[in-house]
């Protein structure tokens, strides 16, 4: 069947016996690992999980079925899990659903599968399967997750500790929430003992180096400065920084910018229009964007956002050019910061 969110993370929880099969899929693969780690909790901490790959299915479909219906060697709770599932799946997952009994609950994580899928199609319309696809969130979405994530940990989180905890993670919803836990654990915070979430509890356990990290890349951007961006970027790239991350941080640098932007545009001082984002406006932004306002004409915004996204685009794409095609963005909004 079809699911909402909702529905899919309480099933998770509670690892619902009626399901035999959760198809994960959509273009936020954190997402979909992160709801997968929801039904290994539930299932408790000496569940055992066999890895399958999606090659073997289509060589023996049968496998899928058997290893639902077969008990753990240590003899708790099992369950399965496939990574980069497609439609090569198809055989193996009609075998499990027609299956007269399957025990141990799968769990096929795929990519960016087309509503139409054939195997999408096969679990939406079959009781005994959920799919659900997971899209990257917003960065006000990244934010109130992190809220009612660290509610549930017992944390009480403010809406500036929020928007710095969205940044840290870039966006990708299992690092938000490994940050979470061990902001929960550093704070002592329990849901029957809530903690308030600071800031310097957040640098203290330094889940903010990333977001430092692409703050300096994107105030190389806009100020136009680039042999600091050069700089940055090689420093992303020792880290494992990915391109996505940082052209989605710029993104939210820009969308931060165009309102401000319009007010100038509408005659308000650039002091003035500064006043008026108040706390719409994340703190550790405001000097920069107080500074590069004014190199950034409304129309340049605009123009920034389309290439940013389709730059993304790109990058999403298979055998596409990798992490190279955002860095050259990156020099050309530079440029255009210039001029």
């Amino acid at each position: 069947m079809a699911a909402n969110r909702a529905t899919v993370e309480r099933a998770l929880d509670k690892a619902d016996p009626a399901i035999r099969c959760y198809l994960l899929y959509g273009p936020d693969e954190s997402g979909s690992r992160a709801l997968a780690a929801r039904l290994a909790k539930a299932l408790g901490e000496g569940a055992e999980r066999i890895d399958l790959e999606p090659g073997a299915l289509k060589s023996d479909p049968a496998r899928l079925a058997d290893e639902a219906a077969a008990l753990s060697m240590f003899g708790g709770a099992r369950h399965i899990r496939v990574e980069g599932a497609g439609d090569e799946c198809l055989a193996a997952v009609e075998a499990l659903l027609e299956a007269p009994a399957a025990g141990n609950p799968v769990v096929l994580i795929a990519g960016a599968l087309r509503k139409d899928a054939k195997l999408v199609k096969r679990v939406d319309g079959d009781p005994a399967g959920m799919a659900f696809a997971s899209y990257p969130p917003e960065a006000r979405d990244t934010a109130q997750l992190a809220v009612a994530t660290g509610r549930e940990l017992g944390l009480r989180i403010d809406p500036d500790t929020a928007r710095l905890l969205a940044e840290a993670a870039g966006g990708d919803r299992a690092i938000l929430a490994q940050e979470l836990e061990k902001l929960a654990l550093y704070a002592d915070a329990a849901p029957d003992r809530p903690r308030e979430a600071t800031p310097a509890m957040i640098e203290a356990i330094g889940a903010d180096a990333g977001e430092a990290d692409l703050t300096r890349v994107i105030d190389a951007v806009f100020s136009g400065d680039a042999a600091m961006l050069d700089r940055e970027l090689a420093r992303a790239a020792a880290e494992g920084q990915e391109g996505i991350p940082i052209l989605r941080a710029a993104m939210r640098r820009l969308l931060a910018m165009a309102p401000i932007r319009a007010e100038i545009e509408r005659g308000a001082s650039p002091r003035t229009a500064m006043e008026r984002a108040g706390r719409a406006l994340f703190w550790k932004d405001r000097d920069a964007v107080a500074r590069d306002i004014v190199r950034w004409p409304a129309n340049k915004i605009a123009t920034a956002l389309d290439r940013l996204a389709a730059a993304e685009r790109l990058l999403k794409t298979s055998n596409g050019p990798g992490n190279v095609a955002a860095d050259a963005e990156l020099f050309t909004l530079v440029r255009a910061a210039r001029r």
